[in-house]
């Protein structure tokens, strides 16, 4: 149900977080998200992956208002949403909601299902009793849940049960945009089957858009139309999922792809470790921010900071890369970081 209406419209969004010295000390920034651009097509599914304290969960967060920007632009619908203050932002909450990490912790254990999805209707619906009763009813069948159940408290559920509610709490609006943060990493291997799929299935019948932010790219390929790689509050690469996967041009999206565990047996993937830790993002190195532990860096990575850009063979295909442009046979990457 993919079609070219952008439903989320990212453009140079940055999160600064001021750290403070001492009286003498100068304040400094922890830059959680230093320049993003990207958009969300209706329909569509952009998995947004890379490692633990990259900037993710603060994209997601500051899309959604729970953080407030400290430059650049994002747009639902065409609404600028950075501005947005009071009435007019609970009014366009109704556009996007969230599906949180911790199925655990999400749902408030005080509260019944019918209570946690009672309140969300009331603020954000004109549905009368019986009107919101039957939405629930709905929800929870849509979900895979038995409606009977909407009077227990979130303990009497299990963690993949407690975020089919969670998803059932983000639907009950009729979101035209659904931020994923992590869905299914708190769950077991075969629960996070049931709710990738479930998911997908929500997305063909209404025609909702999702960014699925995750840090297993196994998970990503298999539920997202296109892929962005981050590193250090920056998109790193950018694409169509299967071109990701099979023909990365950025050395940290092939150490991410190095990761990913294959059943087949006859698949020789050499594991690539990358030297170092992840630079802080208080202090981010000048030019390349991944040329510390690139093995590929060059002088200009040390003192020039590139640009996404397209590949020669795919202008949907972007990477923030010097190294690309020299290179016409991707195989030469493969060699030199493997």
């Amino acid at each position: 149900m993919q079609n070219d209406q952008i439903v989320l419209e990212v453009k140079d969004l940055k999160k600064h977080y001021p750290v403070h010295g001492g009286i003498f000390a100068p304040s400094a920034y922890v830059k959680a998200l230093d320049g993003v651009s990207f958009n969300v097509k209706k329909g569509e599914t952009v998995g947004l992956v890379g490692e633990s304290g990259c900037g993710k969960s603060t994209l997601g967060r500051t899309i959604i208002r729970l953080e407030e920007p400290s430059a650049g632009s994002f747009r639902i619908n065409g609404v600028e949403m950075s501005s947005l203050r009071g009435e007019e932002l609970r009014k366009m909450r109704r556009a996007f909601q969230m599906i949180f990490q911790d199925p655990y912790g999400s749902l408030n254990p005080r509260m019944t299902i019918r209570n946690t999805l009672d309140e969300v209707l009331r603020l954000h619906t004109k549905l009368d009793k019986a009107g919101r009763s039957a939405r629930m009813d709905s929800l929870m069948s849509m979900v895979g849940l038995n409606p009977a159940q909407l009077d227990r408290y979130p303990h009497q559920f299990s963690g993949g049960q407690r975020q089919r509610i969670g998803i059932a709490r983000a639907l009950s609006v009729g979101p035209d945009l659904i931020i994923a943060d992590e869905p299914v990493s708190a769950l077991d291997v075969s629960v996070q089957a049931q709710i990738i799929n479930l998911m997908q299935d929500i997305q063909k019948e209404s025609g909702i858009s999702y960014l699925f932010i995750a840090h297993d790219l196994a998970v990503v390929e298999h539920i997202s139309h296109r892929i962005m790689v981050m590193y250090l509050g920056r998109i790193v690469e950018s694409g169509r999922s299967r071109e990701i996967c099979s023909n990365p041009a950025h050395p940290y999206t092939r150490a991410l792809l190095s990761a990913v565990p294959s059943i087949n047996p006859e698949a020789k993937k050499k594991r690539i470790i990358l030297p170092g830790d992840v630079p802080s993002p208080l202090n981010p190195p000048l030019g390349c921010p991944f040329h510390p532990r690139c093995p590929l860096a060059t002088e200009k990575c040390r003192r020039e900071r590139p640009e996404l850009s397209p590949l020669n063979t795919d202008a949907e295909h972007l990477t923030a890369c010097f190294y690309h442009e020299g290179v016409k046979n991707m195989t030469e990457i493969s060699e030199k970081t493997a």
